[in-house]
């Protein structure tokens, strides 16, 4: 996830989502991901404390801000570059599945939290994403470990 000023998506020249000031969030779907874990990450990607206070600290979430949130598909993210100089996606959830899965979290991030604007690309689509990053700030979540670890790009 990316904490942006805005962002959007292109698809063949077209813009198909669009965002001001909120999270892109980038999603990968893995094969031994399940229904609990887009309940987790529905929870936790709103809720997550990424915004600045009065006092310039993280303790505003998307909620809290107003935000909005652009969802993008992007299987590269199971990349694994750990041998050999082209990365293995085996461990990426295959298309069907994926594909599912991705359209179950952005209904149903949609519908727990009308009060945010909720944009998306095109899953499998060849997409260019422009983002304005505020920060920047870029946070990988991860359900399986639980875990947030925060890294700069």
């Amino acid at each position: 996830m990316q904490r942006v000023k805005e962002a959007y998506v292109k698809v063949d020249e077209k813009i198909v989502g669009k965002i001001k000031a909120g999270i892109l969030l980038l999603v990968g779907i893995g094969k031994d991901d399940t229904v609990e874990d887009l309940k987790w990450m529905e929870e936790k990607i709103p809720n997550l404390r990424i915004f600045e206070d009065e006092d310039q600290k993280m303790n505003k979430s998307l909620l809290d801000i107003n935000g909005e949130l652009l969802i993008v598909s992007q299987f590269t993210l199971f990349g694994d570059a750990s041998r050999g100089r082209r990365p293995s996606f085996s461990d990426a959830a295959p298309a069907d599945m994926a594909k599912q899965m991705y359209e179950k979290f952005c209904k149903d991030i949609s519908e727990l939290y009308p009060s945010i604007k909720v944009e998306h690309g095109i899953f499998q689509a060849y997409m260019q994403v422009y983002i304005l990053n505020d920060g920047p700030v870029t946070i990988i979540v991860d359900s399986k470990g639980g875990r947030a670890i925060s890294s700069l790009l």
